[in-house]
Parts: structure tokens; sequence; C-alpha cells
């Protein structure tokens, strides 16, 4: 067997040309991912070495320039403009496109992770992940899954160094005596580390990709993972303060759809968000504070938990409160109770069908009663197919109480739409048993006019689809525009100039 070439693509890295082969070869049981970079000799090389300690003096760097990201993107402006005009009063006979690619080399190594930095904005990596020194680094491609790259971190200290790294910026450590941490990157990207002997290999790093560009409702609906109708039906929920729990297998886009909908919250409420690691990258037009948990440090001492921060976010006004994820028993009952005392709740539930999502709040470790459960307007599941990789609502349901034959007060959910794999369409199952009643009641609107509400903003979520406004601010402003300035919206969407809002 021939070696095979799958697919092949480009990409600039901070100056840096990138050349992107995927291919099988006979050999390998994995496809391989094969980066292929300038060359720098000898002489290029020297040069950078006599740049570095150039730059070192003529840009200070201050603590908090490489905590924040607008000032850490400055930071690496800075220095890129500066390595280039370094390069070139000591680099001769050397092309424009070669100074900007040893720039970038640069930029990767003083103030990044190396090589990684380049793995890291190619759009089409949904994971990296380093398992030792001795194997080459490995990605999860979107279009062909795990592939093994020819990248290699050549030592255990240099990834124990990455990791630390990223540990320090965001506040986390880790060390022998704490070898597993969790974190994230400045650009949101979810990290994972641990540290040998407990991963016996050798060190590792996990990095979760985010998309650059968020994922906007437009988008999901353009893509198929989400219907006009069920995204109306969200929204209008969302609108009259119900409380949702996105449910979901690993990377089916729990986050994703939290961070989506999310547009639908009236700008003018507070929104507080809690989590352990920072996922959630809500729309900036919101008034949003997001808090996220500490490690005690060494001594045992500062550290902050998710139940802290759910206890403490009832103390900051919060309009409504989400929760990154439901995990244990006392984050839900203080979750819950924020719930009972008014506060809408959003999370996120590893969960595969509303059933699942049941059983798993009312069994241990989280063990929430049934009754309490109850006060949960719906579940939003998410799918996604292992083989095509398509991501897709897989059911919206609403949580019924019932009483068992034993006498016994419990919950089921009532199924109002599901995917049906076989015609990739998301539909209709039951009515309403439960959450048209509930909006009914918070908003005095008839079900003819609460019907009609729907079909109104499904035509507005057309719209924004046939006009291509994905931009997650445009969303945003014209979402506002239908709460303050309503019958204005419609004429436009009636005479086809929805942008004009904009």
């Amino acid at each position: 067997m021939a070696e095979k070439v799958i697919e092949e693509y480009s990409f600039d890295s901070d100056g840096i040309p990138v050349k992107v082969k995927i291919v099988q070869k006979p050999a390998e049981f994995t496809p391989l991912y094969l980066l292929e970079l300038p060359k720098l000799d000898e002489e290029k090389r020297k040069i950078l070495d006599d740049v570095k300690e150039r730059l070192i003096t003529k840009v200070p760097v201050r603590g908090y320039e490489v905590f924040d990201r607008s000032t850490m993107e400055n930071l690496k402006r800075n220095f890129y403009y500066m390595a280039i005009n370094l390069i070139t009063e000591r680099a001769t006979n050397i092309s424009l496109s070669t100074i900007k690619a040893m720039a970038g080399f640069l930029i990767h190594e003083m103030l990044g992770l190396g090589d990684v930095e380049i793995l890291l904005q190619d759009d089409a990596l949904e994971e990296i992940v380093i398992n030792c020194s001795r194997e080459p680094i490995w990605v999860y491609h979107r279009k062909h899954g795990w592939l093994k790259t020819n990248l290699i971190i050549p030592a255990e200290p240099q990834i124990e160094n990455y990791a630390s790294l990223i540990g320090r910026r965001v506040g986390r450590q880790i060390t022998i005596l704490n070898p597993l941490m969790d974190a994230y990157l400045l650009t949101g990207d979810r990290v994972n580390a641990t540290l040998f002997p407990i991963s016996t290999k050798g060190n590792t790093i996990t990095i979760r990709k985010f998309r650059r560009k968020p994922w906007s409702i437009t988008d999901l609906i353009g893509n198929k993972t989400i219907t006009p109708e069920v995204a109306a039906l969200l929204w209008l929920a969302i609108q009259y303060e119900a409380s949702i729990i996105v449910a979901g297998g690993t990377a089916s886009g729990k986050t994703t759809m939290l961070n989506t909908i999310a547009c639908f919250i009236p700008p003018n409420q507070r929104v507080i968000s809690i989590e352990e690691t920072r996922e959630l990258n809500l729309p900036s037009f919101l008034h949003w504070v997001p808090l996220t948990t500490r490690e005690p440090n060494p001594e045992g001492k500062g550290e902050v938990t998710m139940l802290d921060l759910i206890v403490n976010s009832l103390r900051m006004r919060p309009d409504r409160i989400i929760v990154g994820e439901i995990r244990r028993k006392k984050e839900a009952e203080v979750l819950f109770e924020a719930l009972h005392t008014g506060h809408p709740v959003y999370s996120t539930l590893h969960a595969e069908t509303s059933e699942q999502a049941i059983t798993r709040m009312i069994s241990p470790p989280i063990e929430i009663p049934p009754q309490m459960l109850a006060s949960v307007d719906s579940f939003l599941i998410m799918f996604r197919d292992r083989r095509t990789g398509i991501r897709r609502v897989y059911e919206l349901s609403e949580i019924i109480p019932t009483t068992l034959p034993t006498g016994v007060e419990s919950v089921r959910a009532n199924i109002l739409y599901k995917w049906n794999p076989k015609t990739d369409e998301i539909v209709k199952e039951r009515e309403s048993a439960k959450l048209i009643d509930t909006l009914q009641l918070r908003t005095g609107l008839g079900r003819e006019e609460i019907r009609e509400d729907l079909m109104e903003k499904a035509s507005v979520l057309n719209a924004m689809v046939k006009e291509h406004i994905t931009e997650i601010d445009e969303i945003g402003k014209i979402i506002y525009t239908y709460y303050t300035e309503k019958p204005r919206l419609m004429e436009l969407l009636q005479r086809g100039r929805l942008r004009d809002v904009l």
C-alpha cells in the first residue's frame, strides 16, 4: 500500500507560513498530521539568539501583562514588530517573509508554548495532546479524528515548564505535591495537565480548543444543529426566566450551546457565572460577571470552592445564575435553593438522554430530591455522532412531576422535540404539558398568543440566517431591538432590511 495523501491545507501562524499534510502511511495504524515549517540554518538561529537577548532588555514585561488577554496580545504585537526590526538590522540577504517567520518563531518561544502555538492556530483542530517527551504530539482533527503529528517535546522538564506557565497565568499551580491541574489559556482554551509519576509515561498536557469565532445561534441553525422552531422556544423560555439544563455526552457541544442561547438573555439583566475551569464565553453585550474557583495553596489555605461561589453569587444581585457543570450534591442543593428564591438557573450535565439526566440528578453523587428537580423547566440534550462528527440537539424536554405506583413523588421527562437520525431532522414529539403553562403564567399570554410569539421569533431567526447575520454582537443588537422596538424590527424584517438595525 502506497502513502496516501488525505488532505492538504495552509495557514499563517504569527508570520510563519504553515503547510499541513494529512497522510496515511503503510506502516502507521493512524493517519499522520505532518507540519511543514520554514527551515532555519545555523546563521539564522544565531541571529535569533542575539535578538532574544536584546528583546529581553528592550521590551520590559510587567506582571499584569501576562494575565490579561488583550494586554498579552499587545505585548506579543510589540515583541513581534521589535523582533522584525532587530532581525532586519542583523540580517543580510534574507527575505521579508523569512524575517517575519523568524520573528514568529521567537514570539512562540519567548511568550508561548513553542511549536504548540502553531497547532493552537489551526482552526481544524479540537484537541492537542502531549503524552510524554518520547511520543509525538497527538491532535484531534474535526474531519479526521485522532492524528499523530511530527512534532515532539524533547524533554519532560519542558512539558512541566509549559504546564506551570499555563497555570501561573490563570492563578493555578502544578507541583509534585499537586500533580493534577485544570486551567485555561488566555484564549479560553481548556487545559488539563498531569505530572509523572501520576501519569506513568511522563508529564502530560491536554488542550481542548474552542472556536476563535464563537458559534452563534444562526450558525447552529445553518448547520442543522438546531431548528428555528426549537431555538424560538428556547428564546421564549429564556426571555421569561425559565431554568434550563443543557446535557449531553463528552464533546457533544453542551458548553457551546449554553454560550449560544445566552444571547437570548435580556442585556439589562445581571448574569453571574460560576465554573471550576473557565469555559463559558458569553456575548460581550451582556451584564456578565464570571467567577472561577481557586485551589488551596501548599499550606492548604485560600481555597475557594464552587459552593463558596454559589453562596456568594446570591449576594451579588444576580438576575440569572449560570453554573458550568453540576457535579456534587452540596453545589446542586445551593443551586436549587437559588432557583427557589426566584433566580433562573442554567447549567450543564453529563447525560445522553433526558431520562439519563433525571437519573443522574436524583442519584448519588448529586442526589437531588425529585421534588426539587421538578423546578427545572427544561432539559436540552446534545448529541455527537461518533462516525460523522456532527452535533445535533437530540432532545428538548420538560420535567413533569409524577407519582410512582408506590405513592412516592418523582419526575419524568416529557419529550417535546427529538432528533431522528435516519432523516437528520429534529421533529416534534409531543405537546407541552408544563412549560407552555408556566410561560402563560409568567407572561399573561394565552396559548394562541404564545404560538404567534413563537412564530414571530422563528421568523426573526430565519431572517438572520437568510441575511448571513452570524456575529454574536450583531445578533445581540437584533434581539435587543426585538425587546425594545419590536414593531420597528418586524417592519424591517417584512421589507427584508433586518441589517438596517445594525
